[in-house]
């Protein structure tokens, strides 16, 4: 058995954040991903593509990742600003394309913010923080993607 490597560590420069992520093939088209800080998550394909739909799909971990990044974000910065928030939804809608790669052609992200007294102009500055300031996923994916928010609050 022979083993290949390439060298990839002089890619990276240095001073920089290294994040690492490891995907083990299982069976089929299913595969574990583990992240550098130790999660797991099973990734899988529909039947008629030869998976078991045990797991995500690769594309809605896109989604997922966004959608965490920004939620993350928004609810940091209302609590920062002493917001009395109690829940924070985000649905995440992904348009893609009918072709091959299909990727995706638009992304919108719906947050639904509970709370007590929640000013309007304070969520709206914490989506707005998110989208062109704090949320790495959405800032990288922007450059490629229509990525549109908005907002709603529920008052309880």
């Amino acid at each position: 058995m022979h083993i290949y490597m390439l060298p990839y560590a002089s890619f990276f420069a240095r001073g920089k954040i290294i994040m690492r992520a490891t995907i083990k093939w299982i069976d089929g088209v299913m595969f574990v991903g583990e992240t550098g800080s130790g999660h797991a998550v099973v990734i899988d394909g529909p039947p008629d593509h030869g998976g078991r739909n045990m797991g995500v799909r690769p594309m809605e971990l896109l989604l997922l990742g966004v959608g965490g990044c920004s939620s993350f974000d928004v609810v940091q910065i209302l609590q920062k600003g002493r917001n009395h928030i109690t829940h924070c939804v985000t649905e995440v809608t992904a348009e893609r394309v009918d072709a091959i790669p299909s990727v995706f052609s638009k992304i919108h992200l719906h947050f639904i913010v509970t709370g007590h007294d929640l000013k309007p102009a304070a969520v709206e500055r914490a989506v707005k923080l998110s989208a062109e300031k704090y949320c790495s996923a959405s800032i990288m994916l922007s450059k490629a993607v229509e990525i549109t928010h908005d907002f709603e609050i529920i008052e309880v």
